[in-house]
């Protein structure tokens, strides 16, 4: 039985407004992302938000770090 994936409600706007600030997304957010993938009542907007993310990340705006967390 699968369990189903509940996301806390601002989750991914917080996500991509740190992302977006920091110009990196670590291995944590990558998890998270990852999870969000999987919530079947992802609203479309959330949806375009992750491809936006996923499209700067592959030109080049947005770095990945592998590092947990990055705690300055």
């Amino acid at each position: 039985m699968l369990t189903p994936i509940h996301l806390i409600p601002s989750a991914l706007a917080e996500l991509f407004a740190e992302v977006n600030h920091n110009g990196y997304i670590t291995l944590a957010d990558r998890y998270g992302l990852m999870a969000a993938i999987f919530d079947e009542n992802l609203t479309e907007e959330d949806k375009r938000s992750i491809d936006r993310l996923l499209r700067s990340v592959c030109r080049g705006k947005i770095k990945l770090v592998n590092e947990l967390s990055m705690i300055r």
